[in-house]
C-alpha cells in the first residue's frame, strides 16, 4: 500500500519519472482504458510523457486481493474533481526494485456527449420524414449540410455564430430523411473542410477506436468516428481532396466518394466546387450500397469491356508505407486483380495544379469573409488559407489548364476497370505526429479520383500490425453503383 500511495501521489503531480519507475519494465506490461490498451513499458510512458497529466482526483475506498507473497490485486474507486466516479485496477508485483504495476485498467465517468465528434445532438435531432428503405438507420450529418433548424458551423465558432438558422434541409439530408433515416447530430468537421488530419483547433481530434490515440482522419472527422463508434450507423461527409476516403481507411469503416455532381449538392458549404463530391461512411458494405440506392440517380448503360476488371498499379502502390502497400497488394491479389504499370512522371504537376485551384476556388468561396478574420483559424488552416490568398489569375488559370489534360489522362488510364489503390499513404498517425508530411504524401494518391471526378469506394484491410488501411477502388465516372456491388464480392472472396 505504500508504493499504492506513492504511485496516486506520483499521479496527481504528474510525476513522469516516478510513474515510470512504478511500472514494471518491459514489453508484457499492460495499461488499458476507454481508448484503447497500450502494451509495453515504452507505449505507456511515451503516453503518460505527452497527455498533460490524469485528470485530478481523490481515492474514496480501496480493496486489495492477495494473490500469492509477491502479487496483490488493488481495486479503487475514484471521485474526480470534475465530478463522477471512476476505478482503477491493479495488478502490483514484487520486484527486486520493489513494488510495480505489471497491469492496470482505469475507467472514468463518461462524457454526456463527446464534443470532439458531436457539434449537437439530439434524441433525434431530425426525425424521419418518410418510411423507406432506410427506415431505422441514423445519420451523422457533417457539419456543411444545412438541416432545418439548425446553423452550419464549418468547423469553425466564428462562423457559426454569425451564421443564419436553416429553414430547409440540404438535398443529401432530405432525400435521407424521406427515406426513412433519422439525423442523430452534427458532426464535427475540420474548418471549412480544409484538411485530410482531423484536428479541429477548437474542438480536438474525434476519437478512433480502432487505433487508439491516433487521429481519425478528415475532414469529415465526426461522422466516421460516430460510425466507428457505434454512435450511427451512417455518417454523412464530403470529399473534396480524400475526405471519405482517408478517414474510412483510419477507422477501418467502409465509405464512398461519389461521382463529380453526380449526388445533389444543394445545401452544402462548398470547399471547391470542382472537387467537392457527397459521400458518406458505413460499417458494412449492404449499408453503403443501400444508402447509394436513395442518394445516387439510376444506374446508365454499362460502358463497353468487361464489368468488374481489376487492375492494381505498383507505382501507386509504391506511394503508399510498406505495410500499407503490402496490406492493399495483398488483398488486390486474393481478388485477382491483373498488374499494369503506368507511367506516372506527370503526377507531381497534376498534384501542384490540383492544389492551386482547389485553395483559388476555396478563397472564392470564403475569402471575403476571411479576409478579416484569419485568426479565427487554427494554425494548419489559417496557412492554406493564407497561401490561398496569394494565388494570382493567371496563375489559377494555367493550373486550370493542366488540370483539364490531367483529367482526360487519369480517365484514358482508368478505362472501363476498377482500379485498386491505397485510399491513404500510410495508417492513421499519432495523434502528436508530423501530420503536413502525411498529408503531402497523401494526397499524391486521393487526388486522382478529385482532379478527374471519379466515384472511389473504401475497403477496409488490415496491416500485418493488426491497424485499420483502406483498398481504394476507383472507376470511370457514373460507376457509383457498380463499385457499390462490387464491394461486397471483396468481402466474400476474402474471407
Amino acid at each position: 500500500m505504500d508504493a499504492f500511495w506513492g504511485y496516486e501521489r506520483a499521479l496527481m503531480s504528474n510525476d513522469v519519472e516516478a510513474l515510470d519507475r512504478l511500472f514494471a519494465p518491459g514489453p508484457d506490461t499492460l495499461r488499458g482504458d476507454a481508448v484503447g490498451l497500450l502494451v509495453g513499458h515504452d507505449q505507456i510512458s511515451a503516453f503518460r510523457g505527452s497527455r498533460g497529466g490524469a485528470p485530478q482526483r481523490t481515492v474514496v475506498e480501496t480493496h486489495v486481493q492477495t494473490v500469492d507473497d509477491d502479487h496483490a490485486l488493488v481495486v479503487a474507486t475514484t471521485e474526480l474533481v470534475r465530478g463522477g466516479r471512476g476505478q482503477q485496477t491493479q495488478l502490483w508485483e514484487r520486484q527486486e526494485q520493489g513494488w510495480v504495476v505489471t497491469a492496470a485498467h482505469v475507467a472514468v465517468p463518461p462524457p454526456a456527449y463527446d464534443a470532439r465528434i458531436w457539434r449537437t445532438l439530439g434524441s433525434p435531432l431530425a426525425r424521419a420524414t418518410g418510411d423507406g428503405p432506410l427506415a431505422g438507420e441514423s445519420v451523422a450529418v457533417k457539419d456543411l449540410y444545412a438541416v432545418a433548424g439548425q446553423r452550419v458551423g464549418a468547423g469553425n465558432p466564428a462562423w457559426e455564430a454569425a451564421a443564419a438558422v436553416e429553414t430547409t434541409d440540404a438535398g443529401a439530408v432530405a432525400a435521407l430523411r424521406a427515406a426513412g433515416a433519422e439525423v442523430t447530430g452534427i458532426s464535427r468537421t475540420d474548418e471549412f473542410a480544409y484538411s485530410l488530419a482531423g484536428t479541429n483547433h477548437h474542438f480536438g481530434t474525434p476519437p478512433n477506436p480502432k487505433a487508439p490515440r491516433r487521429i481519425s482522419g478528415g475532414s469529415s472527422s465526426g461522422s466516421a468516428s460516430a460510425v466507428a463508434l457505434g454512435h450511427v450507423s451512417i455518417g454523412l461527409g464530403t470529399d473534396t481532396g480524400g475526405s471519405i476516403r482517408v478517414p474510412a481507411a483510419y477507422n477501418g469503416v467502409w465509405g464512398i466518394r461519389t461521382s463529380h455532381d453526380a449526388v445533389d449538392r444543394t445545401g452544402l458549404l462548398p470547399l471547391a466546387e470542382s472537387f467537392d463530391t457527397v459521400g458518406w461512411f458505413a460499417r458494412t458494405p449492404d449499408l453503403l450500397a443501400a444508402v447509394g440506392d436513395v442518394l445516387l440517380p439510376p444506374a446508365g448503360p454499362r460502358p463497353v469491356g468487361t464489368v468488374g476488371d481489376l487492375v492494381v498499379v505498383p507505382e501507386l502502390l509504391a506511394l503508399a508505407d510498406p505495410d500499407v502497400a503490402s496490406a492493399v497488394g495483398e488483398a488486390a491479389d486474393a481478388l485477382g486483380a491483373t498488374e499494369e504499370s503506368w507511367d506516372l512522371s506527370a503526377l507531381p504537376a497534376w498534384r501542384a495544379a490540383f492544389t492551386t485551384w482547389q485553395a483559388w476556388e476555396a478563397w472564392k468561396a470564403h475569402g471575403p469573409w476571411l479576409a478579416g478574420r484569419l485568426d479565427t483559424l487554427g494554425a494548419d488552416v489559417r496557412g492554406r488559407f493564407e497561401m490561398a490568398s496569394r494565388i494570382t489569375e493567371p496563375r489559377a488559370l494555367e493550373a486550370s489548364a493542366d488540370l483539364l489534360a490531367a483529367r482526360q489522362q487519369i480517365r484514358s488510364l482508368v478505362g472501363d476497370r476498377f482500379v485498386a489503390l491505397p485510399s491513404a499513404s500510410s495508417v492513421a498517425p499519432l495523434v502528436d505526429s508530423d501530420l503536413d508530411v502525411v498529408r503531402e504524401a497523401t494526397l499524391q494518391l486521393t487526388c486522382l479520383a478529385g482532379i478527374a471526378g471519379l466515384p472511389a469506394v473504401n475497403v477496409p484491410v488490415t496491416t500485418a500490425e493488426g491497424l485499420p488501411a483502406g483498398l481504394c477502388l476507383v472507376a470511370a465516372p457514373g460507376r457509383d453503383r457498380d463499385l457499390l456491388a462490387f464491394a461486397p464480392v471483396v468481402v466474400l472472396d476474402r474471407r
